[in-house]
C-alpha cells in the first residue's frame, strides 16, 4: 500500500489502521469467553457486492498472544491498531479486556 501511495503521487505519508479483535485470557472469564476462538480470517459481504475479510481473533495467554501478534504483518505495519470489543459483554468486562491489553500484551510490543 506504501508503495502504491508513493507511486501515485502523494506527497505526504499514508497513515495505515488496522482492526483487530486481540483478548488477553487472564482469567476464568476470559478463558470461557474467547478461549475456544476460531482464530482464522473470515469472509463475508458488508454489502451484496462488497465482500470484506473479517480478521482472526486472537485470543490467547499474554506470552502467547505477544508472540501471535508480532507475526501479523498488518499489525506491524499500522500506524494504529483498534481493537474491537464485544460491547454486549457490558462496561466492565470491555474495560476489564482493554486493560488486560494495556498491562500484559502492549508493553511488550512497543505499543503506546
Amino acid at each position: 500500500f506504501r508503495a502504491a501511495w508513493k507511486e501515485a503521487g502523494h506527497k505526504r505519508e499514508p497513515r495505515v489502521s488496522v482492526s483487530r479483535s486481540i483478548f488477553a485470557l487472564v482469567d476464568d472469564r476470559d478463558r470461557a469467553y474467547f478461549g475456544g476462538s476460531d482464530s482464522q480470517d473470515h469472509f463475508g459481504y458488508i454489502e451484496a457486492d462488497t465482500r470484506a475479510v473479517f480478521g482472526r481473533t486472537y485470543a490467547a495467554e499474554p506470552d502467547v498472544l505477544i508472540e501471535q501478534l508480532k507475526q501479523d504483518d498488518a499489525i506491524t505495519e499500522a500506524d494504529t491498531l483498534l481493537l474491537t470489543v464485544p460491547n454486549q459483554l457490558g462496561v466492565d468486562y470491555c474495560a476489564h479486556a482493554i486493560e488486560a491489553i494495556l498491562k500484559h500484551v502492549a508493553p511488550a510490543l512497543g505499543w503506546r
